[in-house]
C-alpha cells in the first residue's frame, strides 16, 4: 500500500454494488480509498435495475462456491454493514428458487451434484409437489424456447416437465440501489471518500504502472492502485488503460429488459411464489412487491443479443421483447395474460465472453478489474468486494497471481475460493457460456 500527494492509496472506478463493496473492503484493510462515479449517487448505474436474485445454481464448482459464500453476506447484512443508513438497510427475501426440469437439459443435474458435494440444501419436487405448491403452473414442456413470431411458438406441447429442484436458501434483495448506498455509508465510516458526477476520461501511468485517473472536468486523482468496476463501461475504461487488447476475456455492454406483470388472479405470488428458472420457455421470474411477478430473459438462442453503446441505448420497453417474455410466462402460467400496459425497465449488462466475471489484475501494474459482472453477479456483491481486496493486497504485497493464483478461504463457509478461475486469461471451455450456468 503506497500513497501519494492526493492522500489516496487506491481509486475505485464505479459506485455500483461491487464497486462500493470493493471500496468498503479495501478501507477495512487500512487503505485510503476514493470511489469515483459518473452518476450522481451510488448504485444509479446498471445496479439500479438489477433483478437482484441470489442463487447458487452454477454448473461449475468455483462459481457455486462463490455464490454460496455470497449468500451469507446477505444473511448477515446488518452485521456486515455495521453502521446505520438514514435510508434504512436492504432486506433479503429468502423465498427459495425453483429449477424446472425437462428431459433435454443436463444443467440442473450438474448443479444438483455440486450441491450434494458441498452440502447445499435442496429438495427434489415431483410434478405432484409442483401442483400442490404452485397450482398456477402448466406442466407442459414447450421447448426449445421460441419467439412469438415463430409459428411453432403456438404448437401444442409435445411433452411434460419432469419435476423441479428447489433451493430453499435462495431469494432476492428488495432494493439493489439501496444496497450500494448501504455499502457507501459503511465505507465512509471506515474513512473512504466518494466522488460523484466524476467521469473518468483517462488512466494515468508513471514508471511502468498506473498512477491515477483523469476526470472529465480536467482534474486528476493520483494513486498507485486503480480498480475498474465500471460496469457496462468496463471495456471503455480498459481501452483507456491500454489493457483491453492484452486480455483474453473481453467485455461489452448488452441491452436487456425485465418486465413486471400482476400475479394471476387468486394467487399471491409475492408471498407464495419463488424465484424460478424456466429454461424450457427461456425466461426466469421472481416475486415482486405489490403481488406482481418480475420476468427476465434467460437469453435463449432464439433471442439475438442486443449489443449497445453504454452511453447511447434505448431505455424504453420494446413491444417485441415485452410480448416475447410475457407470452412465454403466460404459457407457464395460463391465467397470467398479457397486460395492455407495458411495465418494466431496459438497462445494460456488462457481459464477458463466457458470462463469467473477471476478478483479476492486468498487464498494467496496479490496475485491477472486477468486470463482466452484470446479469449474474449482484448476488456476489459482498464476497466480490472481499475477493478484490484480498487479491489487490496480495499482488501489491508481491504475489505472482498469474503463475500462483490466489486461493481465499470463505469468511462464512470456510470453502476455498479459487480466484484464478476468474482470470482475464482463462480458457472459456473450462468456465461457462451462459448467464445461468
Amino acid at each position: 500500500m503506497r500513497g501519494d500527494s492526493d492522500g489516496f492509496d487506491a481509486i475505485v472506478i464505479g459506485a455500483g454494488a461491487t464497486g462500493a463493496a470493493t471500496t468498503l473492503e479495501l478501507s477495512r484493510r487500512g487503505w485510503r480509498v476514493v470511489c469515483v462515479d459518473k452518476n450522481a449517487t451510488a448504485g444509479s448505474g446498471s445496479t439500479l435495475n438489477s433483478s437482484a436474485i441470489v442463487r447458487f445454481s452454477y454448473s461449475t464448482k468455483p462459481g457455486t462456491i462463490l455464490a454460496w459464500e455470497g449468500l451469507h453476506y446477505w444473511l448477515n447484512w446488518p452485521e456486515y454493514i455495521g453502521v446505520d443508513d438514514e435510508n434504512r438497510l436492504i432486506e433479503f427475501r429468502q423465498c427459495g428458487k425453483l429449477m424446472l426440469l425437462t428431459d433435454d437439459s443436463d444443467h440442473p443435474q450438474r448443479v444438483r451434484a455440486i450441491w450434494q458435494e458441498l452440502g447445499i440444501p435442496f429438495e427434489d419436487w415431483s410434478l405432484e409437489d409442483l401442483a400442490q405448491r404452485l397450482p398456477i403452473f402448466d406442466h407442459s414442456s414447450f421447448g426449445p424456447p421460441k419467439r412469438p413470431t415463430d409459428e411453432a411458438f403456438w404448437d401444442e406441447p409435445a411433452g411434460k416437465l419432469t419435476g423441479a429442484i428447489y433451493s430453499p436458501s435462495a431469494g432476492y434483495v428488495n432494493d439493489p440501489q439501496l444496497c450500494a448506498h448501504n455499502l457507501q455509508r459503511a465505507a465512509e465510516a471506515e474513512g473512504a471518500h466518494f466522488r460523484f458526477n466524476s467521469q473518468v476520461t483517462g488512466i494515468l501511468r508513471s514508471g511502468g504502472r498506473v498512477s491515477g485517473v483523469e476526470l472529465g472536468d480536467g482534474n486528476a486523482i493520483h494513486a498507485l492502485v486503480v480498480v475498474n468496476v465500471g460496469g457496462p463501461h468496463s471495456n471503455v475504461i480498459n481501452q483507456l488503460a491500454g489493457v483491453y487488447d492484452s486480455m483474453k476475456i473481453k467485455t461489452r455492454a448488452m441491452r436487456h429488459e425485465v418486465h413486471i406483470v400482476p400475479s394471476p388472479e387468486g394467487f399471491d405470488y409475492e408471498s407464495e411464489g419463488h424465484v424460478t428458472a424456466d429454461h424450457d420457455t427461456g425466461i426466469y421470474f421472481r416475486p415482486e412487491v405489490g403481488n406482481n411477478i418480475l420476468i427476465g430473459s434467460a437469453d435463449p438462442a432464439c433471442d439475438e443479443p442486443d449489443w449497445a453503446e453504454p452511453d447511447h441505448f434505448d431505455e424504453t420497453v420494446s413491444e417485441s421483447q415485452w410480448e416475447a417474455q410475457v407470452l412465454r410466462a403466460s404459457r407457464r402460467m395460463p391465467e397470467l395474460g398479457v397486460p395492455y400496459q407495458k411495465k418494466g425497465v431496459a438497462d445494460l449488462y456488462d457481459v464477458s465472453d463466457d458470462w463469467v466475471p473477471v476478478y483479476d489484475r492486468t498487464e498494467l501494474d496496479g490496475f485491477y478489474v472486477a468486470i463482466g459482472t452484470s446479469g449474474n453477479q449482484f448476488k456476489n456483491t459482498g464476497v466480490a468486494g472481499h475477493v478484490m481486496a484480498e487479491l489487490i493486497t496480495s499482488v501489491e504485497g508481491g504475489l505472482d497471481h498469474d503463475h500462483n493464483p490466489l486461493v481465499i478461504e470463505g469468511h462464512y463457509t470456510g470453502l476455498p475460493i479459487e480466484v484464478g478461475f476468474f482470470s482475464r486469461n482463462r480458457d472459456p471451455a473450462n468456465t461457462s457460456m451462459s448467464v445461468f450456468a
